[in-house]
């Protein structure tokens, strides 16, 4: 039996501002994944009443020191590391690395490792558009950005 499609709201570096249409971005997700610098613990309550699961990891102007550097999931047999600074190399064991902190949107595969970057909720850089990522993992294990 093939597992189900996943489809993930992926969120970086909202610095206290949640998107307008939060509800409408998360509508029809299994998860919502935030890539560090949420800043405002009161958003995480935010997020995690939408109702689907959240996992976030803290970036570098978080301070609750509880929230993770690191998160390695594994859906539908595609491995996933979440961090809010990028490596500056491609980790082992891992299919796709998510990250956030460089306010720029990234797609691409470095040592077979594909590497996703939202962007940025509010203040993008390099003249990029304020933007989220809707991640999908099929059930044969296809991610699809």
């Amino acid at each position: 039996m093939v597992p189900k499609s996943l489809r993930i709201f992926v969120l970086a570096d909202t610095h206290d501002h949640l998107p307008e249409n939060l509800e409408a971005l998360a509508d029809d997700v299994d998860e919502i994944w935030h890539l560090g610098d949420l800043c405002a613990p009161s958003l995480l309550v935010r997020l995690e009443n939408l109702g689907p699961p959240v996992t976030l990891v803290r970036g570098n102007c978080d301070t609750e020191s509880d929230w993770p550097l690191v998160v390695d999931l594994e859906r539908n047999g595609v491995r996933c590391r979440l961090v809010h600074i990028p490596p500056a190399r491609a980790p082992e064991n891992i299919d796709v690395l998510l990250h956030g902190h460089t306010h720029v949107p990234r797609d691409e595969r470095q040592a077979g490792v594909l590497f996703l970057n939202p962007c940025r909720v509010t203040r993008p850089d390099k003249g990029s558009p304020p933007s989220i990522g809707t991640l999908e993992i099929t059930g044969h294990g296809k991610v699809l950005w």
